[in-house]
């Protein structure tokens, strides 16, 4: 059995954490899906700014909008939305077939409204009326500012991807923010069935505390922050709370791992997709990262809720002088500032495209 068979053979599910016109029209995606078993997809600001300014694909999109009169989100938005459409259209056959778990594709709202819960709401719910698939994310910050917005979100019908947790505490607050919406709903009377996917991040943790750690402990810290995670996930889920709402009909906020390409170049480019092999959790890997999986990857079984060494790692990090809980709201903090700097950075893009290109 090859890597990528044996980590689906564990109950996980494999995303791409990319997307571009180039791999649309050159029918990449399509043979990842076909060749590889991708399920779905995540987009974030990074990877479009880096998309649009990385070729001329969107040259010919942005010169039509811009002339149309659109210009900065507006025209953004319908440039992404034409990719992600395409995208959630081949992904649709998944999406059928396993009933909303998987065949999705995510859009984010702006980093701008990271401390505005009402503007986000209103602009999740606008976003995922104006892509009109029924298998597209909106992706909200899972920050202090953020989790009204998701369980708003949620009680509205608006399928939510949770993005930019790193931690245990952090996760646990944006999934009682969407079983409070699920809640809601029941008690209004309302379908229980809103998917939702909450997204950890991984590698991030090793960049920012290996320089402080020794030897033994470096490349450790995430995948233990991981497995932390991924047993409170398994224990909410087997909870006297949950019982009724799945009874209803609702679906569980699906753990996502994010940021699973290895950044040190001394580690194994392989490290967090086969130590996190985990059922009912989904992997979204950059296309190197992929590649490299289905090249020499090797999965050796699937993590287990009850095991590991994780609090040793975590209780030796502290020891070293690495405070998890300090570290997490920095991350998140940092995280969402390189966002939105990658969002003005797209649409500064943008802008000069469509002068370069002589139009508006």
């Amino acid at each position: 059995m090859n890597a990528i068979a044996a980590l689906r053979a564990t109950g996980q599910s494999l995303w791409l954490d990319n997307i571009t016109r180039t791999i649309l029209d050159d029918g990449t995606l399509k043979r990842y899906i076909e060749d590889l078993g991708i399920t779905g997809l995540t987009s974030n600001p990074t990877i479009f700014d880096e998309a649009i300014g990385a070729s001329s694909a969107y040259d010919a999109g942005i010169r039509a909008k811009a002339t149309a009169g659109l210009s900065g989100e507006a025209l953004f938005t319908e440039l992404a939305l034409e990719d992600l459409r395409r995208a959630a259209d081949l992904f649709q056959p998944t999406f059928v077939a396993t009933r909303g778990i998987d065949g999705w594709v995510s859009l984010e709202v702006s980093p701008l409204l990271a401390q505005d819960a009402a503007g986000t709401i209103a602009v999740a719910a606008r976003l995922h009326a104006q892509a009109s698939r029924s298998n597209l994310f909106i992706k909200i910050p899972g920050t202090p500012a953020g989790l009204g917005a998701i369980e708003e979100s949620i009680f509205a019908g608006v399928p939510v991807n949770v993005t930019l947790l790193f931690s245990r505490e952090q996760y646990l607050a944006a999934a009682q923010a969407y079983l409070r919406g699920i809640e809601r709903r029941v008690a209004a009377g309302r379908a229980p069935r809103v998917a939702s996917v909450a997204s950890l991040f991984i590698s991030r943790w090793d960049r920012a505390a290996n320089d402080r750690l020794p030897m033994a402990l470096r490349n450790r810290l995430g995948v233990a922050i991981a497995q932390r995670t991924y047993r409170a996930y398994r224990d909410l889920y087997a909870s006297a709370r949950w019982a009724p709402l799945a009874r209803a009909g609702a679906m569980s906020q699906r753990l996502l791992w994010a940021s699973t390409g290895t950044k040190d170049p001394q580690a194994r480019d392989t490290l967090y997709v086969e130590a996190l092999a985990a059922a009912d959790t989904i992997d979204t890997m950059p296309e190197k990262t992929l590649r490299a999986l289905a090249d020499h990857g090797s999965i050796q079984g699937a993590l287990d809720a009850a095991s590991g060494d994780q609090e040793t790692v975590i209780a030796g990090c502290a020891q070293a002088g690495v405070n998890v809980d300090t570290l997490a709201e920095q991350l998140q903090r940092d995280g969402a500032a390189a966002f939105t700097q990658s969002w003005k950075s797209l649409l500064e893009r943008i802008a000069a495209k469509s002068a370069a290109l002589g139009a508006g």
